[in-house]
C-alpha cells in the first residue's frame, strides 16, 4: 500500500486572489503520462516509473484522475479497488497549486466513483507527519487505525493507515 501525498499539501475552501476558480478533473489519459510522471518526481521521494504509472492506468484495479488548472495539469490520484475495498495509492498536487483546493477535488471523484462502483470502505497512508493531507482526508471521514513504523524513506517516518467504513 502506498497512499503516499505530497507533503506539505494543504487545502482550504475558496479561491486565493490570481487563481482561476476552474480545476476540472477528469479521467486520466495514457495522454496525460509525462505530466503525471513529472508531478511524480516534484512530489515524491519515492516517484513511480514512467512503466509503473502506464502498467497501473492500463490494468482494470487502478482508476486515475487528474486536476486540470487552466491549461496544465496541476494534480493527479490514483485509487485501487480489489475485492470492495478502494486504496487511495496516490494523491499528488504540485507546488503552485497547493492549498487551492486541487486535492479536495480529487477526493470528491475518488470517492464518488468509490460510491457508483459499490465500494464498501476505502483506506490509504500517509506520512505520520503530514497534517495538511491528514486534516484533508479526516474531512472526508477517514480514521487512524494503524502504524507502519518507519514505512517511509527521504525522510524515514511512520505511515498512519487511515480507514473509511461505509463509503
Amino acid at each position: 500500500m502506498s497512499g503516499s501525498v505530497c507533503s506539505g499539501m494543504e487545502e482550504k475552501t475558496g479561491v486565493q486572489a490570481g487563481v482561476s476558480a476552474e480545476i476540472i478533473v477528469r479521467p486520466m489519459t495514457a495522454a496525460d503520462l509525462r505530466k503525471v510522471w513529472q508531478l511524480e518526481q516534484e512530489c515524491f521521494a519515492d516517484a513511480w516509473s514512467m512503466k509503473l504509472l502506464a502498467d497501473a492506468l492500463a490494468n482494470d484495479y487502478d482508476h486515475f484522475w487528474v486536476a486540470e488548472c487552466g491549461e496544465d495539469i496541476c494534480g493527479y490520484a490514483n485509487l485501487r479497488v480489489l475485492a470492495g475495498v478502494g486504496e487511495i495509492e496516490r494523491i499528488a498536487v504540485n507546488l503552485a497549486q497547493r492549498r487551492r483546493g486541487v486535492g479536495r477535488k480529487l477526493m470528491e471523484a475518488m470517492e464518488a466513483f468509490a460510491r457508483k462502483e459499490g465500494v464498501g470502505e476505502m483506506t490509504l497512508e500517509v506520512r505520520a507527519g503530514n497534517t495538511a493531507a491528514r486534516k484533508l482526508y479526516e474531512s472526508f471521514g477517514f480514521a487512524g487505525e494503524g502504524r507502519r513504523k518507519d514505512y517511509y524513506r527521504n525522510p524515514t517516518e511512520d505511515a498512519l493507515i487511515l480507514w473509511r467504513r461505509g463509503v
